[in-house]
């Protein structure tokens, strides 16, 4: 690992490079470990959950169509600005594959032709639920959303702590995650 932390001052393409080398130094060891192997299941599974209940309740075609047709999208520049390393490292051990360049100058970095790329999101994007959805979809069907999406976030933290605290027994050094935190 490098020497120099990687925090949120820097620009994201750093961050994804050293999110990037950790996971191809690492990937094994952190799939080889069976806490962390059995919190990205269980985190996997709780998304997938989640994701699923978006799509069942509506949402993710009301943000489909207000981004098309509305020219619109809630996932402007700069929300990347909150993505540390660790989690995009998540993201990598989850599989997805981080992009390299920004579709659209006006929207976050990660947001692709369908969607947001990452699965594993930061708690500003997952808990943001802008006035059209919320006029549109039943409240007990937004609380249910949201009973998953707790469920995810929490798994998040102890998986982001779990690989924090393995980072710091391995030695390895040299970047913070998001909360500043260095490993």
């Amino acid at each position: 690992m490098a020497d120099e932390p990687v925090t949120l001052e820097n620009p994201i393409e750093e961050r994804i490079a050293r999110a990037e080398h950790c996971h191809h130094a690492m990937k094994d060891y952190f799939f080889g470990e069976p806490v962390v192997r059995r919190l990205l299941e269980r985190l996997r599974s709780a998304l997938r959950e989640a994701s699923d209940c978006m799509v069942r309740t509506g949402i993710t075609e009301i943000c489909r169509e207000c981004d098309l047709q509305e020219g619109g999208s809630c996932c402007g520049a700069g929300l990347e600005d909150y993505y540390g390393v660790s989690l995009l490292l998540i993201n990598l051990l989850l599989g997805v594959t981080l992009p390299s360049g920004r579709m659209n100058a006006s929207s976050c970095y990660f947001l692709g032709k369908r969607g947001c790329l990452l699965q594993a999101r930061h708690v500003i994007c997952v808990n943001y639920i802008c006035k059209k959805i919320t006029s549109q979809i039943d409240s007990t069907a937004l609380a249910g959303l949201r009973e998953k999406e707790g469920r995810a976030l929490e798994l998040l933290f102890r998986l982001n702590e779990e690989i924090i605290r393995r980072l710091r027994e391995k030695g390895a050094s040299g970047w913070r995650d998001e909360s500043g935190y260095e490993a």
